[in-house]
């Protein structure tokens, strides 16, 4: 008899954390996937005054407040025209709760799910918990999911497959036209999209498009949260939408497994999704300032880096120790098979750090290269 169950015992510990505590306390950490921009001010404030005012002192509802919930659905008609019922939103302890829920909802045993490949570590390790069976995807040279690769990969096992964009840990953004044909596999082959949408807001040029946009059934769930674009990843707030009957099913999962995201948390999540969004335009305008920067250094070492269209990644393409020599430098870097067996010979580098971190950071990422060449 195992002591533990088969699925827990088939998930390894993230590759990340293993280099964050490689690497030491003084490192400068261009591996930690969240903004170094605080919360703006008047979520933070909402949230205070929740708690003096009590009435974060007892549970919400299981799909969070309503008020949340209809700025949500004021979110998506604002930014996509998309008319969102509140009711078919649950409120969730960060977007990984979220993606969780999409998975464990509709994956049974021996099923099947697609996702990319080098993509977040959370899909893969969702699928093995949920006991289905994972099946990642090699992208294109820009690192983008390819919608042709997508549907050549579904099977009768298939029952979900998995869409990023803005991506980690490329940054990559997909285009509407693959939005749109993304759309279309999932209603033609009667298979779940869940749209990883995290980042979407941090976006450089052109604009996020998802494909519940164009979706002609209820084959679309999205997943996002107010961790990057609003700085806010401690706050642990995010949120799944997707039609009446998914939303009860996932609820199901919800329920017993958390009963309701944090009350403050919520009330912070409503005033930065309905007020001023300024903080978001600074913020944005600043990874790209820092985008341009590192793709600089990169180009100026000669390693080749896909230019990041969003989120605060990049990912460029590295020679064999170069990641652990950069490691042993002092600088935090994750080596890109973490993210998948195709992530081999990359490396994810984040710039939510401040520029002059960065430079320094890129003046010992070109001795490292040197050493290793």
């Amino acid at each position: 008899m195992t002591e533990f169950s088969r699925r827990v015992e088939d998930v390894s510990i993230s590759g990340i954390r293993e280099v964050f505590e490689a690497a030491g306390e003084e490192a400068i950490n261009l591996g930690l996937g969240q903004p170094d921009f605080p919360t703006p001010e008047h979520a933070r404030r909402a949230a205070i005054d929740a708690i003096e005012s009590g009435a974060v002192d007892g549970y919400t509802s299981n799909k969070g407040t309503r008020e949340l919930r209809e700025a949500i659905s004021e979110k998506y008609d604002r930014d996509y025209s998309l008319a969102v019922d509140p009711e078919d939103v649950i409120a969730t302890s960060g977007g990984s709760e979220a993606l969780h829920l999409a998975i464990e909802a509709h994956v049974d045993p021996g099923q099947e799910v697609l996702f990319p490949d080098p993509g977040f570590v959370s899909y893969d390790a969702l699928t093995r918990i949920a006991g289905g069976t994972p099946n990642p995807l090699e992208l294109r040279e820009d690192l983008t999911l390819d919608p042709e690769t997508v549907e050549a990969a579904i099977t009768d096992d298939t029952v979900a497959f998995v869409v990023n964009s803005p991506a980690n840990p490329t940054g990559a953004v997909q285009s509407e036209e693959d939005m749109r044909e993304f759309a279309r596999i999932a209603d033609a082959n009667d298979v779940l999209c869940i749209s990883d949408e995290v980042y979407e807001h941090i976006v450089f040029e052109g604009k996020h498009r998802s494909p519940m946009e164009f979706a002609e059934t209820d084959n679309v769930v999205v997943v996002s949260a107010c961790s990057k674009s609003y700085s806010m990843t401690g706050w642990r707030l995010g949120w799944i939408a997707g039609s009446n009957r998914r939303i009860e099913r996932m609820l199901r999962v919800h329920q017993y497994a958390q009963a309701c995201a944090s009350a403050p948390a919520q009330y912070a999540a409503e005033a930065a999704l309905s007020g001023p969004q300024d903080p978001v335009e600074e913020m944005v305008a600043a990874f790209e300032e820092r985008r341009d920067l590192v793709l600089d250094g990169l180009a100026d070492m000669g390693l080749e880096t896909p230019t990041p269209q969003g989120a605060f990644y990049a990912m460029p393409e590295v020679p064999e120790g170069w990641v652990e020599e950069v490691v042993d430098r002092g600088v935090v870097v994750v080596p890109g098979e973490a993210f998948g067996e195709n992530g081999a010979g990359y490396a994810r580098l984040s710039y939510a750090t401040g520029t002059e971190e960065l430079e320094e950071a890129l003046g010992i990422m070109r001795e490292a290269t040197r050493a290793v060449r």
